[in-house]
């Protein structure tokens, strides 16, 4: 188990001179944290929202790799298993915003018949997407008291990310596809927020789960915050956020991405069953990722502050390995 402090006051991420500050190091309950990073080559910066509905996923990517822009929305047919994806890349991240702090500011990406625009106010955040074929304009409200998970994952002074993971957002809105327009809204539908600033390694591989349900989600990582001193791992009920500061064990088949996955630790006994797997590749000479993200449900539980079990089952996600040289 770690020894994860709470950070209740705002913070910079970085010292003057671009190195992470001691004092960012650890985690919060709203996003507290300044992204001021300096310098090129290494730092990475993007936000990525998954919409969750009855009926379809939506994923949507705003990212700049400093060298490169990648921006793209994503939606499966959860009926039919039939998947959209539009991608593009721009030269040196031209026509990217990156705001400094999460859920403040404009988040934005234009290119190769894609844009995203993700507008943080007080109240929520506002999206709009639009790719051949596809438009989405959504509302993501921000409910009095909701909590969210912001860690700092420290590397070294040079190296270090900023995470928020934040989950079971309500969201409304209208997906259109082609000549089909796809209401969003109610107790089925929900948003999760991936927000990321930092100064990565060359080769990093991770593992990210999320799930969401009626008063209960739960967010879990591992591999790239092996050894840091740091985890990304939570449970909130009814917004509260319950930190878990375990490192955990991931067990899955990558040469059948669509068995059961589990995943423990003293405070998690967890089961992924995936129903669809979204793959994607990309090859660049030293550049290059793979990524395998699963969409499915949850079994088993998970303990809060107070010591009390609480029920997975039945929570929709995902569970996903990504590896990346970058």
């Amino acid at each position: 188990m770690t020894a994860e402090r709470e950070i209740t006051a705002p913070v910079d991420l970085c010292l003057p001179d671009g190195r992470l500050d001691p004092a960012a190091v650890g985690w919060t309950r709203r996003p507290l944290h300044r992204s001021n990073l300096r310098g090129w080559g290494r730092a990475k910066r993007w936000e990525y929202w998954g919409i969750v509905t009855p009926s379809h996923i939506v994923g949507l990517v705003v990212s700049s790799l400093d060298y490169a822009g990648t921006h793209g929305v994503y939606v499966l047919d959860r009926s039919t298993g039939r998947e959209v994806s539009e991608d593009a890349v721009t030269p040196l991240a031209r026509g990217v915003r990156m705001p400094e702090r999460s859920g403040a500011g404009t988040a934005s990406a234009r290119g190769g018949g894609v844009a995203v625009e993700l507008v943080q106010h007080p109240a929520g955040t506002t999206i709009r997407a639009v790719a051949p074929g596809v438009g989405l304009r959504a509302e993501v409200p921000l409910p009095d008291g909701h909590e969210s998970l912001g860690v700092v994952v420290p590397w070294s002074r040079r190296r270090f990310q900023y995470t928020v993971k934040d989950l079971g957002r309500p969201v409304r809105g209208l997906l259109t596809l082609g000549s089909r327009q796809v209401p969003i809204g109610g107790p089925g539908c929900f948003a999760v927020l991936d927000h990321g600033r930092g100064k990565w390694p060359y080769a990093v591989t991770w593992n990210w789960a999320a799930g969401c349900g009626p008063g209960r989600a739960v967010q879990l990582g591992g591999r790239w915050t092996d050894g840091t001193g740091s985890t990304e791992n939570a449970l909130f009920v009814d917004g509260r956020l319950h930190k878990i500061g375990d490192e955990l064990a991931w067990t899955y088949d990558r040469t059948d991405w669509l068995r059961p996955w589990r995943i423990t630790g003293p405070r998690v006994e967890a089961e992924f069953h995936p129903f669809h797997e979204r793959a994607a590749r990309t090859a660049l000479g030293v550049v290059a990722h793979e990524t395998h993200q699963c969409f499915g449900h949850f079994t088993g539980r998970a303990r809060a502050d107070d010591g009390t079990w609480v029920e997975l089952d039945g929570l929709t996600g995902w569970a996903e390995e990504a590896r990346n040289r970058w």
